[in-house]
C-alpha cells in the first residue's frame, strides 16, 4: 500500500502541472481568435471572456485524458531513470503492481472526463452558439473599423469600408460580399447607413450610389445592377434551440436518434471515459525505459501514438456520419485498436498476464 500511494503521488504531481499548462496554452490560443474578432467588430468585447471559459470547459473532454496519459509516462519514466522501479521489483512490485494504482487513479478521472463530454460539452456548445447568433443579430455598423475587413459567419459575410463614421453615422466606400452555397452577391457603394425597420424591428442596410453583382462561383454567368438607393435587410439568426446542432444537443436527446450525425456524436461522447482508461493503461508499458536513456525517452513516442489515435477517432466519426461504416461498428474499432496495443505491450513485459521464470 505504501508503494502504491507513492506511485499515485508521483503521478498526481505532473498531472496538475501539465493540466495547468495545457489549459493556459488552449486559453491563449482561444483568446487570440476571439480577441481578433472583437477588434474588427465581429464580437462584442464583453463576451470574449465568457467564450474563452466555455471553450476551456468544452476542451476538458480531451485535456483530461491527454494530461493523465502524459503524466503516467513522465512520472513512471522518472522512476525508471532513478532505478526506483528496480527497487520496486526487488520488493515484489512488478508491472502489474504498478498498473493497479494507475487504474485506481484513472477511474475517477474517467468519470470527470465523462461528465465533461456528456454534460459540459453540449452545454458549452449551446451557450457558444447562442452568443455568436446574438452577435450576428445585434450587428451594428458602428463596430466596423476603417480600412479593415470584417468577416462574419465563418467567411459567409465580408464587410469593408474606407471610412466609418462615429456614433452610427454610416460608412463610405463600402464593399460587401455574401456567399450562399455557390452563389455570390457583391455590393459596392459610395455610402451605407443602418436603419431600424418599423415593423418587426428588423434592421436593414441602406446603400447609395452603388453596384450590385450577382454570380455563381462556378462561372455560370451573372448580372450587374446599378442603383442610386438600395435597401438590404440584415439576416436574423433563429435561436439556437430552434435548430438541430448536434454538438449542442443534450446527451439524453441523442439516445435512440436514427440520424447518423447524432449516432456519431453520441459515440464520441461515450468514448471519452473509455479512452481515459485505455490511455492510462498504455502509459504504463510506454514509460518503461533504460535508466541511461532518461525519463523522457519514450515521451515522443507517446505523443505520436496519441496524435494518431485522436486522428483515427476524427476519421471514424466522419465515416459514421457519412454512412461509410455501420452504426453498430461506429467508432468503437478505434479504442479496440488502442486496447490491443496496450495488451500487446503489457504482455511483452512478461509481468502482467504471466510471469517469466526466474
Amino acid at each position: 500500500m505504501i508503494l502504491q500511494r507513492y506511485i499515485i503521488t508521483e503521478i498526481i504531481k505532473p498531472t496538475a502541472a501539465i493540466l495547468f499548462v495545457l489549459i493556459a496554452i488552449f486559453a491563449s490560443y482561444t483568446a487570440v481568435t476571439y480577441l481578433a474578432e472583437a477588434v474588427v467588430g465581429a464580437l462584442p468585447p464583453a463576451t470574449v471572456g465568457l467564450l474563452i471559459l466555455l471553450k476551456i470547459g468544452m476542451a476538458l473532454e480531451v485535456l483530461l485524458p491527454t494530461t493523465f496519459y502524459l503524466s503516467v509516462v513522465i512520472a513512471l519514466g522518472r522512476l525508471y531513470k532513478d532505478s526506483e522501479m528496480t527497487a520496486f521489483a526487488s520488493c515484489g512490485v512488478g508491472m502489474g503492481g504498478v498498473l493497479k494504482p494507475v487504474i485506481a487513479l484513472a477511474l475517477p478521472l474517467a468519470l470527470a472526463a465523462a461528465g465533461a463530454s456528456l454534460l459540459i460539452r453540449p452545454a458549452a456548445y449551446e451557450q457558444i452558439y447562442r452568443i455568436l447568433d446574438q452577435a450576428k443579430n445585434e450587428f451594428d455598423i458602428s463596430r466596423l473599423v476603417s480600412d479593415h475587413f470584417l468577416v462574419m459567419d465563418s467567411g459567409r459575410l465580408v464587410f469593408f469600408a474606407d471610412r466609418v463614421g462615429e456614433g452610427g453615422e454610416g460608412a463610405d466606400q463600402v464593399f460587401i460580399r455574401l456567399a450562399d452555397g455557390n452563389q455570390r452577391q457583391v455590393i459596392t457603394a459610395g455610402g451605407m447607413t443602418q436603419v431600424q425597420a418599423e415593423r418587426g424591428g428588423r434592421r436593414s442596410l441602406v446603400f447609395r450610389d452603388g453596384t450590385f453583382h450577382q454570380f455563381s462561383s462556378d462561372g455560370g454567368g451573372g448580372r450587374v445592377t446599378r442603383f442610386e438607393r438600395a435597401e438590404y435587410p440584415l439576416p436574423v439568426e433563429s435561436p439556437s434551440g430552434d435548430r438541430h446542432r448536434r454538438k449542442a444537443v443534450a446527451t439524453e436527446r441523442l439516445l435512440g436518434s436514427p440520424r447518423l450525425e447524432d449516432i456519431a456524436e453520441l459515440q464520441w461522447r461515450l468514448s471519452t471515459p473509455l479512452s481515459t482508461l485505455l490511455l492510462a493503461m498504455l502509459g504504463v508499458p510506454l514509460s518503461r525505459s533504460d535508466p541511461r536513456k532518461g525519463k523522457y525517452a519514450n515521451l515522443g513516442l507517446a505523443v505520436l501514438i496519441f496524435a494518431f489515435y485522436y486522428q483515427l477517432f476524427v476519421i471514424a466519426k466522419t465515416w459514421v456520419e457519412k454512412g461509410l461504416v455501420p452504426p453498430v461498428m461506429g467508432i468503437w474499432w478505434v479504442p479496440l485498436l488502442l486496447a490491443l496495443l496496450a495488451a500487446v505491450l503489457l504482455w511483452k513485459t512478461g509481468e502482467v498476464f504471466w510471469r517469466r521464470p526466474r
